[in-house]
């Protein structure tokens, strides 16, 4: 009987300069050595997923401490050199890129815009585009987005996460209604140097 694995893959994203980026990791060991892939791993026998997910992250890229969702399981026969192998995805979220030091299974840990990624290992690029489209859908039904800013933003930081996201530009007056209207969002008695007008903070505002 063939041996069943277990791995997790992360597909971490964040903003930056204006764009979606996604971190990745360069893989030491075969397969795919030298090949750019998310960072992930094998499942520990008393691990749980989600600890497992957490645990990768950390350890491949010293990253840690972020919004963490699961995705999906990709579990085709021959994504794996290796054998039968299932892997969990998260996709994770971070509000600015986090120092990063490439772990024991990796030579090097970096960020990618989402639109210009290296070739990748596995069937990491069908993951990373499930993320990106599960992200893009939820930005219209959920608080997602807030999850890729300060506790404190501008309402033009929030319309630069929801471009960097869809791939396409806004208009600053109809975005700006539109959230107004939903009520997610709470003006605070603060305001931030932006150019010649200083722009009004604003938080999340929570149910």
């Amino acid at each position: 009987m063939t041996k069943l694995l277990v791995t997790v893959d992360i597909v971490l994203f964040t903003i930056r300069d204006r764009r979606l980026e996604l971190l990745l990791i360069k893989r030491l060991a075969k397969p795919f050595e030298n090949r750019y892939a998310l960072p992930g791993g094998f499942v520990l026998e008393e691990e749980s997923l989600e600890a497992a997910a957490v645990r990768e992250l950390r350890e491949e890229t010293g990253v840690d401490k972020v919004y963490l969702e699961q995705l999906y399981t990709f579990g085709d026969p021959k994504r794996d050199p290796r054998g039968r192998v299932i892997t969990v995805a998260y996709y994770a979220l971070v509000p600015r890129p986090q120092a990063l030091h490439a772990g024991t299974d990796a030579s090097d840990a970096a960020w990618f815009p989402v639109a210009e990624l290296p070739a990748l290992a596995f069937d990491h690029r069908k993951i990373v585009e499930y993320a990106h489209q599960r992200l893009r859908n939820k930005l219209d039904y959920t608080n997602v987005g807030f999850e890729l800013l300060p506790a404190k933003f501008t309402l033009g930081e929030l319309q630069i996460v929801h471009e960097a996201i869809i791939g396409q530009d806004l208009d600053k007056r109809n975005f700006r209604r539109k959230i107004v209207q939903k009520g997610i969002v709470k003006p605070l008695k603060e305001w931030q140097k932006t150019g010649r007008k200083p722009a009004q903070l604003y938080r999340f505002a929570r149910n």
